[in-house]
């Protein structure tokens, strides 16, 4: 699925959130600036979260509680290695699961393997402008391409 803009990014994040359940994880693959944060400022709008959604590098995650169902967006890739990230993912499981809260994660790569039942999201940015996405279900069927 071609994405020409930030709008266009927005939007398709909002009309994502609008098929997640409670307890719903996402994966989000692609490269730095490829639009990850702002497909999860989409999903807030579809979760009619009102806080601004920001990129959560350097807090490694960020919990919003506002909307419709709680989001818990986490960024991985200033772990170093995937024990450090498994231990930081079971917490904010944890509490994801206690709250009915989707989590979002960005650089899930060192976390993978003990996860089962995930959309995997992949952005890759398109010849000239703008994005590519394709879309897995938690069946890892490939939904959107």
């Amino acid at each position: 699925m071609f994405v020409g803009n930030l709008k266009e990014t927005i939007q398709l994040g909002s009309d994502f959130a609008r098929g997640l359940n409670p307890k719903s994880v996402i994966l989000l693959h692609g490269p730095i600036g490829a639009g990850k944060t702002s497909f999860v400022q989409g999903i807030a709008i579809g979760l009619s979260i009102s806080e601004d959604i920001t990129s959560p590098t350097f807090a490694l995650s960020h919990h919003y509680n506002s909307g419709t169902i709680p989001l818990i967006h986490m960024d991985l890739y200033r772990l170093e290695n995937s024990l450090m990230a498994k231990e930081f993912f079971i917490s904010e499981e944890e509490e994801a699961i206690q709250n009915e809260a989707i989590m979002v994660i960005e650089w899930p790569e060192l976390i993978k393997p003990c996860l089962n039942n995930f959309w995997k999201i992949e952005i890759s940015y398109a010849t000239n402008f703008g994005r590519n996405y394709k879309i897995w279900d938690p069946k890892n069927l490939l939904t959107f391409e």
